[in-house]
């Protein structure tokens, strides 16, 4: 077996820009280029595994580059390798090593070519790609991550399917290299030529996977001039293309906007101008009944839900996440959590989490103390424990389930307990700080006075039932991400990068100001029929919308994913569960605050007798 590596010349980087925390490195003629290897991965199984997993040229002593939090959470190892090159020699036909394929070792190289293992490896810290020619009416050049571990196939005149180790080149394929007889101080091979090193293309066949195979790796070097401007390198692998569609993305969603703009703008008018500024002109009785509807709950609008304290969790959950969010955004925009900073973004969202506890905490307690609530600790330990319990217990199973599978994207039990350190050191404490700030302050007076008898809600239309309208409400700011959606599920689980982050926070304040829209226009629709249980409503009329999300990923799933392992459908689904919960409590929390910026600005602004 062989490997084909090409590298390009290191332009000179004086002049050009760089992504913060990402300096270029200047390489002189000679200087080493040391190889490091990553992960096998497929996207037919989403099981990440050690590269030494299989049985491939190992160095005397394995060693781990430092990883970062997100690097071991997303399964990432990188380790050294056999492979040095030196800066501007070219190399030919340089043995490596030779191993003795046992039954174990043949049996995990036919699984992992049946499954589609990709390697990848890292050279100053780009990733491997091959090169893919396309013809789609016009020629196209693509780079697919990583190369296959191997491939099936058959000899001509036989039908039996034969496996073949792959090497790395343009075009994959494998060589079956010769020898006389093995020296590990100078190996030499019979299919290369002794003075030019080359490959003798007539005696070269294919590198067949059998129980006592003997297979040599060696590779081959040489250098090509590159007019790729050190700052630019990174935008073969980016997922870059279609911007049409992401502009037809934003053009949806904005769509979407200025229709619920127009019907809040007009809610507005109604019941503040024409309604409160003009409370004692005559008006016609069929405008009478349609203003005054609200008007008449106005004793029972603040009137404290069912299960308030549960609400005010959700909410200070949702603000905590919706600020890891927009935190996390801004920094990818002003580019420190580029692709080339492994692990960075999900380090990143980890992190800013665990110091968003604050928020959270005050969140819930200034909204608890509002509603009279006096157990403030019970709520406290429910803000704090509540989210993060159900994601710990889902992952912990997820987990489980892929150290059954003996990956490398199975979290250690270090890392396990260093996140177990940073919810109870940190977060936890965070969020007792900001329950006890919140509480402290003074209590949010409510504009108008609550009766003490709660007020009978009349016969309600079958368009106004909750169950319909939650639904309905989940529709449009789903509408407004579901084309990004796509592209963000691609990234995750087909193994392409995603960093298009200008127009993914453009679709994210879309998606802020359509949740608060379509809450403030049915909770008013909702209050006109007289109906004042709007508190939770508000909340899950925006978080339906991560019910279609969901749904969505079940779509995804069936018609653009090969997942064969029932395992790896479990995990699929379980994280996709995972993400519909974040997605349903920031959602709910921007619609919940929307309608209670409205209900409290219209009530008081308007004189009630």
């Amino acid at each position: 077996m062989a490997y084909d590596a090409h590298a390009d010349d290191v332009p000179d980087s004086s002049n050009s820009f760089y992504l913060p925390g990402v300096a270029p490195r200047d390489f002189q003629t000679g200087d080493p280029l040391d190889v490091k290897v990553n992960k096998l991965s497929s996207t037919k199984t989403q099981l990440p595994y050690d590269y030494y997993y299989l049985k491939f040229c190992k160095p005397t002593k394995v060693l781990n580059s430092a990883e970062n939090l997100g690097e071991v959470l997303r399964g990432d190892r990188i380790e050294n390798s056999v492979y040095t090159f030196q800066m501007r020699q070219e190399q030919s036909c340089k043995v490596v090593c030779w191993q003795k394929l046992d039954a174990e070792s043949a049996k995990n190289f036919e699984e992992k070519i049946d499954d589609e293992y990709r390697v990848n490896m890292i050279l100053d810290n780009l990733p491997v790609a091959v090169l893919r020619q396309r013809w789609d009416g016009v020629q196209s050049t693509t780079y697919e991550h990583g190369f296959r571990v191997g491939f099936k196939g058959n000899y001509a005149g036989s039908k039996e399917e034969k496996y073949f180790i792959n090497k790395l080149s343009i075009a994959p394929n494998s060589i079956n290299h010769e020898y006389k007889e093995w020296n590990d101080e100078n190996p030499q091979v019979s299919t290369c030529n002794e003075n030019t090193k080359n490959l003798i293309q007539d005696s070269a066949a294919l590198q067949e996977v059998d129980t006592d195979k003997e297979v040599v790796f060696t590779y081959d070097v040489s250098f090509k001039e590159s007019n790729v401007k050190w700052a630019s390198r990174w935008d073969t692998y980016l997922l870059m293309n279609d911007d049409q569609i992401h502009w037809f993305s934003i053009i949806n969603s904005l769509m979407i906007v200025l229709f619920l703009s127009g019907m809040v703008a007009m809610i507005m008018m109604r019941t503040l101008y024409r309604d409160i500024a003009n409370d004692n002109q005559l008006v016609t009785q069929d405008e009478a009944q349609e203003e005054t509807g609200w008007k008449l709950v106005h004793g029972d609008v603040f009137r404290p839900p069912i299960n308030s304290g549960l609400l005010c969790v959700y909410v200070g959950t949702g603000v905590q996440i919706l600020a890891m969010t927009l935190v996390t955004m801004i920094f990818a925009l002003l580019g420190f959590l580029s692709p080339s900073n492994r692990g960075g973004l999900m380090t990143a969202m980890v992190l800013l989490w665990v110091f968003m506890g604050l928020l959270a905490g005050y969140t819930s307690a200034r909204l608890y103390k509002m509603f009279k609530g006096t157990e403030w600790k019970r709520i406290t330990l429910k803000t704090a424990f509540m989210f993060p319990g159900i994601l710990f217990a889902i992952f912990y199973v997820l987990n489980a389930l892929i150290w059954e599978e003996r990956s490398s994207g199975a979290v250690p039990f270090g890392t396990m307990f260093a996140l177990v350190c940073l919810w109870f050191g940190i977060s936890v404490p965070l969020v007792f700080v900001g329950s006890y700030l919140g509480y402290k302050k003074p209590a949010i007076e409510d504009p108008v006075k609550t009766n003490k008898i709660p007020r009978q809600i009349p016969e309600q239309a079958w368009y106004m039932k909750p169950s319909f309208s939650i639904l309905i409400g989940g529709i449009l700011p789903f509408g407004a991400v579901f084309i990004e959606l796509f592209f963000i599920l691609t990234s995750i689980w087909l193994n392409q990068y995603y960093y298009i982050f200008g127009f993914l926070f453009t679709v994210f304040l879309i998606l802020m100001i359509t949740c608060a829209e379509i809450s403030v226009v049915l909770c008013y629709l909702q209050l006109c029929s007289e109906d004042y249980h709007w508190w939770w409503r508000a909340y899950l009329t925006a978080g339906s919308s991560a019910l279609y999300l969901f749904l969505y990923s079940v779509f995804y799933f069936f018609t653009k994913l090969e997942i064969t392992k029932f395992v790896s459908g479990i995990l699929y689904f379980g994280y996709m569960l995972i993400a519909s919960y974040a997605f349903f409590v920031v959602t709910g929390t921007i619609g919940f605050y929307a309608s209670f910026w409205f209900v409290r600005k219209i009530y008081s602004s308007v004189k009630i007798d």
